[in-house]
């Protein structure tokens, strides 16, 4: 919706004033997607793939692809995302592989304030946040997109990967919606001084700007953390067809690989070896 146009305060025959320009700027950052030109969404969904990407473990199979990547970031048309991701092309193409699993599972995996997880930040512990899952996966069934079950729909590469399928309206609502989860994250890699930090502030740039209300809790979180209930939460974790049943306390999931969760149990039945 736009906003409410403001008073006019333009000279009559004269260049628009400060106010005037502002608001045009102001105007255009935030220029709806739906309105983006056919080059413009194609390089949109192209950022929000590498995004997705560029956050996921550093197995192997990403490790190989680094040239491609770097490749692929190198030729995207030239934007503050685009450059944020340059960034961090350089610094991921320079390390060796050890180097990229042991800092990644140290910013995502033994953080709470830079998990990859969103609901946690919205929801914290507590039983809403099994009820924002189980919406997440509804939403990407509804859109004809079923995820693999390797990971909890909230997680940032899949939401990442699911906003450039379905395009910037309803596929980038779950962006949106976290935006406060979002830069709470980026804060904390930039406060650790993570090469991540590139990543998500290339992400944030295809988002509208925060609000004061954003930014006010956002300091929330900073001070406070998410909200926690330290009973009832055992109707957390089941939906869909498969189960998820996170901790009544936020505990980072294990390493190798480390953010996969593990396949469900079948129903036969080994006796001790």
């Amino acid at each position: 919706m736009s906003p409410l146009p403001a008073p006019s305060t333009e000279r009559p025959g004269g260049p628009p004033s400060i106010p005037a320009l502002v608001r045009a700027r102001v105007r255009a950052a935030v220029r709806r997607p739906s309105r983006l030109t056919p080059e413009e969404s194609e390089a949109r969904v192209l950022l929000l793939r590498m995004c997705s990407l560029l956050l996921q473990y550093p197995d192997a199979e990403l490790t190989a692809a680094r040239p491609e990547l770097a490749a692929a970031i190198e030729a995207l048309p030239p934007s503050p995302a685009a450059g944020h991701l340059t960034a961090f092309a350089a610094w991921l193409t320079a390390q060796d592989t050890d180097t990229l699993e042991r800092h990644y599972v140290e910013m995502f995996d033994l953080r709470r304030k830079s998990s990859l997880y969103l609901t946690y930040y919205l929801h914290g512990d507590t039983r809403r946040r099994g009820m924002a899952l189980l919406t997440l996966n509804q939403r990407y069934r509804a859109a004809g997109w079923d995820t693999d079950g390797s990971e909890l729909p909230d997680h940032l590469p899949v939401v990442l990967e699911f906003a450039a399928l379905a395009g910037p309206g309803g596929g980038e609502a779950p962006l949106r919606q976290h935006r406060r989860g979002l830069e709470l994250i980026h804060r904390a890699l930039t406060d650790a001084d993570s090469p991540y930090r590139h990543v998500l502030a290339a992400l944030l740039t295809l988002l509208p700007p925060p609000t004061e209300a954003d930014r006010a809790a956002v300091a929330r979180l900073v001070a406070e953390g998410p909200p926690n209930e330290e009973v009832g939460l055992d109707p957390y974790g089941t939906y869909g067809d498969g189960e998820f049943a996170p901790p009544g306390t936020f505990v980072p999931p294990m390493p190798a690989p480390p953010t996969r969760v593990p396949p469900a149990p079948t129903s036969r039945t080994e006796g001790p070896r």
